[in-house]
């Protein structure tokens, strides 16, 4: 049976992810509401903007609803901006000051860490799991500065940690969605599943 996985469509990268879930074996549903977290089995929180897509989750208290469904078993995977607003403290938080987060991934991030859009950069890494490297797209990724003893380091980027699993949650500080190799997706599809 395929799991029923979303994708936050608040704001970011929502149809390639969309995409690669689908050719990965999902279920896939938009999600822009508290209520349509409902029956789900995982929800990638993708990248994009986080201080956007915190402030327009917070009128319906769209992170709390997350943070409760997770709670209750919801698989979780955020990429680029989704890893800054699944993590425990963010080292630079003045932008989201006032905006709830998801939380629960036991990291310390930097947002932005890597520079501007004109430092952004491709680069192959070795996964756990992964029987070859995979092309990672860092745009605007944010830096995770701690890592927590429950959280599995699958990838480093110059020696700092860029993937990472802690139970039902997987994060990452660059973009799957935006290369054709599902790999990533199909992890987080098999997560959910177990879920």
């Amino acid at each position: 049976m395929s799991p029923r996985i979303g994708v936050l469509a608040l704001q970011g990268a929502v149809a390639e992810h969309a995409q690669a879930l689908t050719a990965s074996g999902a279920e896939v549903r938009t999600v822009r509401r508290p209520a349509e977290l409902d029956a789900l089995d995982g929800l990638v929180v993708p990248g994009g903007e986080s201080t956007t897509m915190a402030r327009l989750a917070a009128p319906v208290r769209m992170m709390e609803h997350i943070r409760e469904a997770q709670h209750d078993g919801l698989a979780l995977f955020g990429t680029c901006a989704g890893l800054i607003l699944l993590a425990r403290e963010v080292a630079d938080p003045e932008a989201l000051a006032g905006f709830p987060r998801i939380g629960g991934l036991d990291v310390v991030a930097r947002r932005n860490g890597y520079g501007s859009q004109q430092d952004s950069f491709t680069e192959p890494l070795d996964i756990v799991g992964l029987e070859e490297p995979l092309e990672a797209v860092f745009i605007r990724a944010p830096v995770v500065e701690e890592v927590g003893a429950g959280v599995q380091v699958l990838a480093e980027s110059r020696g700092i940690p860029v993937a990472l699993r802690a139970g039902r949650m997987l994060a990452t500080s660059f973009h799957p969605e935006l290369t054709d190799d599902p790999r990533l997706h199909r992890l987080f599809v098999e997560i959910a599943r177990d879920a």
